[in-house]
């Protein structure tokens, strides 16, 4: 299941109706490096690859390599055929009914993983992480990250951990809940209206979904590509962001900050490559500071497939840079419009509910 709430929307009309192609039929296994790109492949009039249409992200592959597989880089086919059979079992089971006399959770939450310490978030009604690990090279893989060999993001600074020490208001796309104020004191993003995410109040999708890079998350995995000679839009299915790659330009002054940063595009043979630059610090993709720098680099393994390949850098946050590679395999599904506006209509009641919660704490005090 995709997403939050979602109504049918014209948001795709700027993209003109040759947007939808042919859909994937499965994750296909990539050539070896020397012939990796089909000569087979759609053009666009002015002969460059015709990258149009729109592509699932889902995957089961994590973007960091789970510390149980060590060095492990790939799976051999039986062991991910057994993983995939195992998630859709937890998939079944976590969609079955929820027993309507269960007790309600402790205040604060049991401590396991989940929304505020596992009191309740999504359900399993809306999540959707894929069902299989993609291939390339005819291997399933462990992880998204494939630099450093290791499979997960290099160590912080001293300088990012202590920047990132003093940030005591986050307003990060994929903060973490807050704890509980009546148990912590200290002030979270959630104990105060001025300090809601961005994501919650969409102005950019969680977890950087929307990117760059763009990684999948938990739900509205689809993204659209458009193109023409001189610009390219990536539209993503969550929160409906768009980024515009500008082809063959400089990059705008440094002057200039923006969300998902200033992406500039160029071919390198019949591989586009996407450097972006000039992000503003209140995205802060993990920890990263507004000197983050990514370069993307698209390209066909087929006619229905992309291998979408990035490298993050900023000096000041990693000790060193770090690259990841997966599958964007094409589909049929619509996207839908991501039923979301900053503020959020939920947020009244969540000020309702605070104003009543001091109400209850000055009867105690005048009751003492």
């Amino acid at each position: 299941m995709r997403g939050r709430v979602l109504t049918v929307a014209g948001l795709l009309a700027v993209a003109g109706a040759a947007l939808w192609q042919v859909p994937a039929s499965g994750q296909s296994a990539a050539r070896p490096a020397a012939s990796r790109v089909s000569t087979a492949n759609p053009r666009t009039p002015d002969g460059r690859p015709d990258f149009q249409g729109t592509y699932d992200l889902a995957t089961l592959t994590p973007l960091e390599r789970p510390a149980t597989l060590a060095n492990k880089e790939t799976f051999t086919r039986e062991e991910a055929s057994s993983l995939e059979k195992q998630s859709a079992e937890r998939r079944a089971r976590q969609n079955a009914p929820i027993d309507k006399n269960r007790a309600a959770p402790p205040i604060g939450g049991d401590g396991s993983t989940g929304a505020a310490g596992n009191v309740g978030g999504y359900n399993a009604f809306w999540i959707d992480n894929g069902t299989s690990y993609f291939i390339v090279n005819g291997e399933p893989r462990t992880s998204i990250i494939v630099e450093p060999r290791s499979g997960k993001v290099p160590q912080l600074t001293a300088t990012a951990q202590q920047r990132n020490a003093a940030r005591v208001v986050q307003t990060t796309s994929d903060q973490q809940e807050s704890t509980d104020p009546g148990l912590d004191p200290t002030p979270g993003a959630y104990d105060d209206p001025e300090r809601r995410p961005l994501a919650e109040r969409c102005l950019i999708g969680f977890g950087s979904t929307s990117g760059p890079p763009a990684l999948p998350v938990l739900y509205n995995n689809l993204h659209s590509i458009v193109q023409t000679k001189d610009t390219i839009i990536i539209m993503n299915e969550m929160v409906h962001d768009a980024r515009i790659v500008r082809m063959n330009a400089e990059h705008l002054p440094p002057t200039v900050r923006k969300w998902m940063g200033d992406s500039v595009g160029r071919w390198d043979g019949d591989t586009l490559v996407v450097d972006t630059t000039n992000f503003t610090d209140k995205t802060r993709f993990r920890g990263s500071s507004a000197d983050l720098h990514v370069v993307e680099r698209f390209s066909r393994l087929d006619g229905k497939t992309l291998l979408y390949r990035f490298t993050v850098s900023d000096p000041s946050t990693w000790v060193s840079a770090w690259t990841g590679e997966y599958i964007w395999p094409q589909t049929d599904t619509l996207i839908y419009e991501y039923a979301c506006h900053e503020g959020n209509y939920a947020l009244e009641n969540i000020l309702r509910g605070a104003r009543q919660r001091d109400a209850d704490d000055a009867k105690k005090r005048t009751a003492r």
